[in-house]
């Protein structure tokens, strides 16, 4: 169980980097012309680039915290956020009509929740 949290943690945490490092990086306008970026044509580019900054935070809190020995907690709170953003970027892309985009954040939030209650539960970092 607790490699399969790790597994887990380690492919949101690419998930998030990558998403992060675009959202943070590549203009607005070019994210809106990516397929599933359109969204960001509706918000401003601050809003997107906070959007990104969150998840290049989410990758560094689904790993480093427990890897470190510091405040491993950090992992489920994080994963918890992770539900919560993705719950936003379905209700977004659900919005747009892009069910390929609701499904992949179902899957993202379907990880994040398996990670929180792993490490919440049956594999905290406390025991």
């Amino acid at each position: 169980m607790n490699l399969a949290l790790w597994i887990a943690a380690g492919l949101l945490a690419a998930v998030a980097l990558a998403g992060g490092v675009s959202k943070t990086f590549v203009p607005r306008e070019k994210l809106a012309a990516a397929h599933g970026g359109g969204w960001t044509e509706d918000v401003g580019g601050g809003f997107v680039k906070t959007l990104g900054v969150l998840e290049l935070l989410a990758a560094l809190g689904l790993v480093l915290p427990a890897a470190l020995g510091i405040a491993p907690v950090l992992v489920s709170v994080t994963a918890v956020c992770w539900i919560l953003l993705m719950a936003g970027a379905m209700i977004t892309h659900g919005r747009l009509g892009e069910s390929k985009f609701v499904a992949l954040n179902l899957i993202y939030l379907a990880l994040a929740a398996f990670i929180a209650w792993g490490r919440f539960g049956p594999e905290s970092f406390t025991g």
